[in-house]
């Protein structure tokens, strides 16, 4: 692990049991293999994979932590470590959690809501939601 890394805030590698407990509270979707923080997002289509894939990058970019991205017709597939520390962060954990807020969003889920989101039929399907 590269000290600077290790020094910076958010940048010191979880143990694996700290991460699991993580993922279990609040992040249930995702899993852990490899040394990274996994997640598959099934998608309505090619066009809904594209908006994930680009609401990912926007998300990413803007926390400067580039997760790695394997893309189908109908899903999205998310990985994320932090390659400098060598292994899985607060960093990593942090940005799972605003892909979840972000995509998961389920317009006129919430009290009051003013969206009602796109219908759950296959022809406007955006994302499967868990």
């Amino acid at each position: 692990m590269n000290a600077d890394a290790a020094a910076a805030p958010g940048r010191a590698v979880l143990a694996p049991e700290v991460v699991a407990t993580r993922l279990a509270a609040s992040l249930p979707a995702w899993t852990v293999a490899d040394g990274a923080i996994h997640r598959s997002i099934q998608t309505g289509g090619w066009k809904a994979t594209l908006m994930v894939t680009n609401t990912i990058g926007h998300l990413a970019e803007a926390a400067w932590h580039h997760p790695e991205l394997q893309l189908s017709y109908a899903r999205v597939d998310i990985s994320l470590n932090t390659h400098d520390a060598g292994g899985i962060t607060e960093k990593d954990l942090a940005l799972a959690q605003q892909i979840e807020a972000v995509l998961m969003w389920r317009p006129g889920s919430e009290p009051g809501a003013v969206f009602q989101g796109t219908p759950d039929e296959p022809a406007h399907r955006y994302i499967a939601y868990d």
